[in-house]
């Protein structure tokens, strides 16, 4: 039996790209932790099933068609919300009148707690709910929130990942006092049962299982290297990451000096780690101060089997398609 769709009572929100399918129907109203006095002023319609009792999060396996909108077992659940204001739906509240609605670390401002999908998310909102307004059950457009599993690593071991969203909305001043509400939704994303941490299950080779668990997940983000930032003039978002990297000097003067490119390639099937400055900076082997600092920067080292992918992947030529042994 699927996950009935709910709709999240909360001031919190989840950001994402614009929804292609259609939206989710309309479920029962669950509240999100504000006060039961401003729950109305900004709901969401989600695929809730957690807690059993009372569902107002989401736990979703990759895959699962009724919470993961892609239906495919690809690391990544895709998940579903729409955000709507001066809810009607809970009869305990009575407030109407939504002044602003604010998505918590949506402004691209340095914040390094900033997500695209949260600066979606409060397009949509700025767009279709027009906040201030006091329109009954101002909906903006349904939205996708992607929310990867972390894995694999090791021995291709997987764990759930969860994302948090709050948003704080503020009401139109009533009887002379303005109402504050902020609240939040888990989305979390675990592994398919169905071999679904198996890497060649999840991703098309060793170049876009780089791509996809490393470069976009911890390198290609705002302040760092995504094409708002290009730190250190280097891009590693999807499409530009590999013509950006292979055989390319670095702008460090001292790698440049050193020899070194940032993948060393010599030919289609092999290559040099030694002298790549990519794989020197994500080991933190790097020769002294000048070389610059360990990557990625403020996350924590990346796992001993991913630098090893990545060790491989360049010393067999740093292709762009197919497994490289030892990489899966």
């Amino acid at each position: 039996m699927g996950v009935v769709r709910r709709l999240l009572c909360v001031a919190g929100g989840v950001g994402g790209t614009l929804l292609t399918l259609a939206a989710p129907a309309r479920g029962v109203v669950v509240g999100g932790g504000g006060a039961a006095s401003s729950d109305c002023l900004l709901v969401f319609d989600a695929a809730a099933n957690t807690p059993a009792a009372k569902p107002r999060q989401v736990k979703c396996a990759d895959g699962d068609p009724s919470c993961d909108v892609d239906g495919t077992v690809n690391g990544t659940c895709v998940i579903p919300l729409r955000v709507c204001a001066n809810s009607t739906a809970l009869r305990s509240c009575t407030l109407s009148g939504v002044a602003h609605i604010t998505v918590d670390h949506a402004l691209d401002n340095g914040d390094k707690q900033f997500d695209p999908q949260f600066q979606a998310l409060q397009t949509q909102i700025d767009n279709g709910i027009q906040p201030p307004t006091d329109e009954a059950d101002a909906c903006a457009a349904a939205t996708n929130f992607s929310v990867p599993i972390k894995g694999p690593i090791g021995r291709n071991h997987c764990q759930p990942n969860t994302k948090t969203i709050k948003i704080t909305t503020l009401s139109k001043a009533i009887d002379g006092k303005v109402y504050t509400d902020t609240d939040s939704i888990k989305l979390t994303c675990t592994a398919s049962a169905a071999n679904g941490c198996n890497p060649q299950t999840l991703f098309a080779g060793t170049f876009d299982r780089i791509q996809r668990q490393i470069f976009s997940q911890n390198c290609a983000l705002s302040g760092c290297h995504d094409s708002q930032s290009k730190s250190g003039d280097l891009l590693l978002e999807a499409g530009a990451a590999r013509t950006n990297v292979v055989n390319v000097v670095p702008n460090n003067t001292s790698a440049a000096s050193s020899g070194w490119k940032r993948v060393t390639v010599l030919s289609p099937a092999s290559g040099d780690s030694t002298t790549s400055f990519l794989y020197h900076k994500v080991t933190g082997d790097l020769p002294d101060a000048s070389f610059g600092k360990s990557m990625p920067r403020d996350k924590p080292k990346l796992d001993k089997s991913l630098r090893e992918v990545i060790r491989l992947w360049i010393d067999n030529g740093a292709p762009d398609s197919g497994w490289v042994p030892g990489t899966f």
